[in-house]
């Protein structure tokens, strides 16, 4: 049974189709985790910003930043601790130990790559995706 889990859910992820339920939860992952630097709306202009040495980007604007196109390998790596960014002073996300561990979970690049990661990454990438501002 547990496999037939795990190969459903992998499926679903390796298809792309995201689920509305995925966005919810990675809401609540991001209002938890993220926005105290990125802001509750994501562009960058939350309560901690003003401390750190570099500001924390608009998270509405990955795609746009990118020539379109949502830079979701990269965006994964940073959020699970594989790609740290300096300015956080420690493996970004702070909270690091919650979104780093077992990468059992895939997800499907633009190029149509799987990544592996976690299931909490999955989810809050998948409302950064959400709320993206149209080019």
């Amino acid at each position: 049974m547990r496999t037939f889990i795990f190969a459903t859910l992998a499926v679903a992820a390796l298809s792309g189709a995201a689920s509305a339920q995925d966005a919810d939860i990675g809401r609540s992952l991001y209002h938890t985790h993220c926005a105290t630097c990125h802001g509750l709306e994501g562009r960058g202009d939350g309560p901690m910003a003003g401390v750190l040495l570099i500001k924390p980007v608009n998270l509405t604007e990955l795609s746009a930043a990118n020539g379109g196109s949502f830079p979701l390998e990269r965006i994964v790596k940073r959020i699970d601790g594989r790609d740290p960014l300096v300015s956080h002073g420690s493996p970004m996300p702070v909270y690091g130990d919650y979104f780093e561990g077992v990468f059992d979970v895939p997800i499907k690049t633009p190029a149509g790559q799987p990544v592996l990661t976690s299931r909490p990454v999955v989810d809050l990438v998948t409302y950064l995706l959400e709320i993206q501002k149209p080019d």
